[in-house]
């Protein structure tokens, strides 16, 4: 019996060993794919705020949390399953999908400058002016669906990302780490934009301060956001463009199409040589600045095609 009792505590120590070599795997994993997905992360968020531009302050954090749960369902119950089905059965077709989710944000960018340069100004977002009787519940949860949906390509570059870098695990593992960076993810992104929108807030708490430094720094705070909303508002625009002109560009590459994806590497080599202090920042700058151009002649030939069927 005693020596039943040793076996049977040897097989638990053997069984909590390889558990934590487990957990230790899939921490690693996610880990190295929220790093690889950080640029996309990045855009993720510069995008969001200006969902919520325009809209009174009340109503900034519901309308975020919205988004943010939205967000979990597109990536734990539209991506996670469609990711490992695709990963099973048709690697193939992850690409070719990805190159049409980076259209549809090139299309959605340029439609939106394409209106901002044509005098179309809306204090939310871009778009054209909403019609004067339309209810804010009903200008709300459009703004949600237009930011979901956004979400739904973003998030599908950063559930690749990660995908690809646990290619080799098995299917539990890759599950798990999948489900892991889309929490994160959706945890940071959507955190950090809450913190943006609200800052002028708090800056207004510490305006009333005593303090004199900090009622300064409250002050600015209150005058510099708007300005700030703003300029996350087309920065936001510029991201959709750049990270779908990516897209598209790094599936011309998978697919053998290389003239323009080696142009735009480079150039990009060629500025991170003729500027070595910043040579990161340069060689990203080129890259974001070629995926970019790239995306606005193919967001606008889109937008142009429209046009034509419409007429």
């Amino acid at each position: 019996m005693p020596t039943g009792l040793v076996a049977l505590l040897d097989d638990v120590a053997g069984i909590a060993k390889l558990a934590a070599a487990s957990l230790d795997d899939v921490s690693a994993a996610a880990g190295r794919a929220g790093t690889k997905a950080a640029g996309v992360v990045i855009d993720d968020t510069a995008v969001t705020p200006r969902y919520v531009v325009g809209f009174s302050p009340d109503r900034e954090l519901p309308i975020i949390g919205k988004i943010a749960l939205g967000s979990v369902r597109n990536k734990l119950l539209i991506l996670l399953p469609a990711a490992l089905l695709l990963s099973a059965f048709a690697e193939w077709a992850i690409t070719p999908l990805l190159m049409l989710g980076g259209a549809y944000l090139c299309f959605e960018g340029a439609e939106k400058l394409v209106h901002s340069l044509g005098g179309h100004h809306d204090e939310a977002d871009g778009e054209e002016a909403v019609p004067a009787f339309e209810e804010p519940a009903a200008i709300e949860a459009r703004k949600v669906s237009g930011a979901v949906r956004t979400d739904l390509i973003l998030s599908a570059e950063i559930m690749a990302i990660a995908l690809a870098d646990v290619a080799e695990k098995s299917l539990a593992t890759q599950a798990i780490v999948l489900a892991v960076v889309a929490l994160l993810v959706t945890a940071g992104v959507y955190g950090v934009v809450g913190l943006i929108v609200k800052m002028d807030d708090i800056g207004l708490h510490l305006s009333r301060r005593d303090n004199g430094l900090v009622r300064a720094v409250g002050r600015g705070l209150v005058k510099g956001m708007p300005v700030v909303l703003r300029a996350l508002a087309t920065i936001g625009i510029a991201a959709m463009i750049w990270v779908g002109g990516g897209i598209i560009v790094h599936g011309l590459e998978h697919f053998g199409l290389t003239p323009l994806p080696h142009l735009i590497h480079d150039a990009a080599e060629a500025a991170a040589h003729a500027l070595p202090a910043i040579g990161g920042f340069a060689s990203w700058f080129v890259q974001a600045l070629g995926s970019g151009i790239f995306g606005v002649a193919v967001g606008a030939l889109i937008v142009g095609g429209l046009k034509l069927v419409k007429r």
